[in-house]
């Protein structure tokens, strides 16, 4: 089921001019076609203010459009530059809840062609224990595609 979601969203990446298009069929189709993928959403760093930007989401709405660096586990990914995996958010110290429905999150960091971390996604489930490698490989993909096509 993934891979042809991937080839998807690959295909969309590729064809697609417009970076805002692309995030925003990337978290509709997400969402809408892989079960427990209930929020999606891409935040971009903001160096100036050390904070992150909602850009592109689907799911229920957010009050957290800006996130501090460090703060919750998106910005621990944006100062860590690595992916996170929690299975369960409530025992997460410097967890930032979204949605009283959320169990687990992953989060996979989006890097330029120099390396330099950029982004996210942000993946959030009503189900404990819902990601696994399997799912970070196959987010790293679509992350890494994103990458090659608009962020040189």
């Amino acid at each position: 089921m993934k891979k042809i979601i991937l080839k998807k969203i690959i295909t969309k990446i590729n064809e697609c001019n417009d970076l805002i298009s692309a995030l925003q069929f990337i978290c509709n189709t997400l969402v809408s076609e892989l079960e427990g993928y209930d929020w999606v959403g891409f935040y971009f760093h903001d160096q100036k203010k050390r904070e992150l930007n909602l850009s592109a989401f689907a799911g229920l709405e957010t009050e957290h459009k800006n996130i501090k660096f460090g703060k919750g586990i998106c910005g621990h990914t944006a100062e860590s530059n690595k992916p996170y995996i929690s299975g369960d958010v409530s025992k997460e110290s410097n967890y930032i809840s979204c949605n009283i429905l959320v169990k687990s999150e992953i989060v996979v960091p989006i890097f330029n062609r120099n390396k330099v971390n950029i982004g996210q996604i942000d993946i959030d489930s009503n189900n404990y224990n819902q990601f696994s490698k399997k799912d970070l490989i196959f987010l790293e993909k679509i992350n890494l595609r994103l990458s090659k096509k608009f962020f040189k």
